[in-house]
């Protein structure tokens, strides 16, 4: 293993939540929603869901696809949205134009197109991260081990899913800390992950798993 070139700082972080003034009652109008509201409502109602909704398993939907089949009734339309494979689309206008495109075909099809019950609309929100950090630093594995242990999952959210996604950091900070270390099989097998198909508690005991076999070494 190669000199450490620092220990690794963690941080955590909270979301300041505001609404857009836009609002939809039907597929047509998400479908304008969509195209004119900022990238931070985009990650607010994609990656968000995750932080929120941590408890879920498997595979936890967005909001877009929760509205369309539970407040719709449109299970078909909200499945085309569940399936959008937002973990290989690393930008959130990608995201933006996969739902947009779902959406023009589906319109286009003359497919029925329903107004949602009165006091049910969707309404398009975004956030703004603050980032503070936690009271964690680890300078090797074992302890990375014990303060992974400890940490919030607020924390684990962040340097897993919104380092690399709406920071453009391309790797989450584990991984490339653990780079940096010289643990170079243990940052791909954290990359390789699939960190959306499960909760983020167990995502925390998954770490926990896959850095105390390194720690060992």
């Amino acid at each position: 293993m190669t000199k450490m070139s620092g220990p690794f700082k963690f941080y955590t972080h909270f979301h300041l939540v505001r609404l857009l003034g836009i609002r939809a009652r039907n597929p047509v109008e998400l479908l304008e929603g969509l195209k004119k509201v900022p990238t931070s409502s985009i990650y607010y109602h994609t990656h968000h869901f995750l932080e929120k909704h941590h408890y879920l398993s498997p595979e936890p939907p967005n909001d877009f696809a929760y509205w369309l089949s539970n407040i719709l009734n449109q299970k078909d339309l909200g499945e085309m949205f569940a399936s959008v494979d937002i973990m290989s689309l690393r930008e959130m206008e990608e995201v933006r134009s996969e739902f947009i495109r779902i959406l023009e075909e589906y319109i286009s099809t003359g497919r029925r197109i329903a107004d949602c019950p009165e006091g049910q609309e969707f309404h398009f929100s975004s956030c703004i991260t603050i980032i503070l950090p936690a009271s964690y630093v680890a300078s090797g594995l074992r302890e990375f081990v014990e303060v992974l242990g400890k940490i919030s999952i607020h924390s684990i959210y962040f340097h897993m899913f919104e380092a690399p996604m709406r920071l453009r950091r391309g790797a989450s900070d584990f991984a490339t800390w653990f780079r940096g270390i010289g643990e170079e099989k243990l940052a791909e097998e954290i990359s390789e992950l699939s960190i959306y198909t499960i909760t983020l508690n167990g995502l925390r005991k998954k770490l926990i798993k896959l850095v105390s076999k390194y720690a060992k070494n």
